[in-house]
């Protein structure tokens, strides 16, 4: 498996020979002008998960490209197809299962809305979850969690709890738009000392071999 962080929420996942490209989102501008995608999965309407303004492009850029997303998204997209969560959807070599269902509580006064984690396995390769803005889906099995490590809809101690309730080897930090550099630095130190897993921080790093 390859990882490539394309900002935020955004990941580039290369594995069972699928390039795949999750959340892309208005919070980072990297994942534009990306060509050669098997699929683009999307776990939330949100537009920093969901660019409205980028994403049409995108999909012009990779006509066979399958797009899969939580189903009130896909109703934004042309082509998407609803991915609820419980199901599966085989892409030939690569597995995307939906996970979860509903977004985290940002405050009482909102409504909660729809939000599938996307679960990606492959024969002899990692299992990744990118769990989209919700830390309510606690899969077993998972070689490495996405983490968001900031938000309006959770507390750093939900995060760690979350690490631990899914006890992934390798964490890779999304979710970090918000943050200055120096602060983004102490999440991720705390991370490392709390969370359950190896931090592998993908950030300026560019392509990258998760083992």
């Amino acid at each position: 498996m390859y990882l490539t962080h394309l900002g935020h929420a955004c990941l580039l996942v290369e594995s069972g020979g699928r390039r795949v490209l999750v959340d892309p989102g208005n919070a980072g501008t990297d994942w534009h002008g990306i060509t050669g995608l098997d699929a683009v999965l999307v776990t939330h309407q949100h537009p920093d998960h969901l660019d409205p303004d980028h994403v049409p492009a995108l999909l012009e850029a990779n006509p066979d490209a399958v797009v899969l997303a939580e189903p009130a998204a896909a109703e934004k997209l042309e082509r998407a197809r609803p991915l609820p969560a419980g199901s599966r959807h085989d892409l030939g070599g690569l597995v995307v299962e939906g996970l979860g269902g509903r977004h985290a509580v940002i405050h009482a006064d909102l409504d909660r809305i729809g939000n599938v984690g996307m679960l990606l396995s492959a024969d002899g390769e990692p299992t990744l979850l990118h769990p989209g803005d919700s830390y309510e889906a606690t899969p077993t099995g998972v070689d490495v969690l996405a983490v968001p490590v900031n938000a309006p809809w959770c507390a750093f101690k939900e995060t760690v709890e979350f690490t631990r309730s899914i006890g992934a080897p390798t964490l890779v930090p999304v979710h970090d738009a918000l943050l200055s550099e120096r602060g983004r630095a102490l999440y991720l130190r705390q991370l490392g000392a709390l969370g359950k897993g190896d931090v592998s921080d993908l950030a300026g790093a560019g392509r990258t071999e998760i083992v």
